[in-house]
């Protein structure tokens, strides 16, 4: 873990919609398609995991997430590009883990692009393997961008 961590305040709180502003501008700083602010505020309505990860008191990252009949699915998962590689997609990936676990999920699943190898060796970090491909799922510029579909078992 980076010195980041270790000597910075670092804390994870649910999302609110007073924060979406905050997400909205780390989402349009990290990816090309971002979420746009209904999505956002969707999740939020019908009570998805969503949670926003502050470093030093300032918004750095957020995670949505949904759990239902032994299932989770990490749908977002973003840190500001600024803060990449500091630990604090692990830090925010652990989090969820944890909060995976507390809802008693056996299973939690993601999405993530191909071409996103840190993202990859991220969750292959956390235990997560490919177990399968979404066709056409993301948005790109010239033609849409396979999903390679992640998952890890909790024992």
């Amino acid at each position: 873990m980076s010195a980041v961590l270790k000597s910075a305040a670092v804390a994870v709180r649910p999302m609110r919609e007073p924060d979406l502003d905050h997400v909205l501008a780390i989402e349009k700083r990290c990816y090309e398609f971002p979420w746009s602010r209904a999505i956002f505020e969707d999740c939020l309505r019908v009570s998805y995991s969503c949670w926003l990860l502050e470093w030093e008191g300032v918004a750095a990252g957020h995670a949505v997430m949904s759990v239902a009949a032994g299932e989770a699915h990490i749908l977002n998962l973003c840190i500001d590009p600024p803060l990449h590689r500091h630990g604090l997609g692990r830090f925010l990936l652990d989090r969820m883990l944890e909060l995976a676990a507390d809802h008693r999920a056996q299973v939690i699943f993601l999405e993530v692009r191909p071409s996103n190898l840190a993202a990859q060796r991220l969750y292959q970090g956390a235990g997560f393997n490919e177990v399968g491909v979404r066709r056409n799922y993301y948005p790109a510029r010239v033609a849409r961008e396979d999903a390679m579909i992640m998952a890890r078992q909790f024992s």
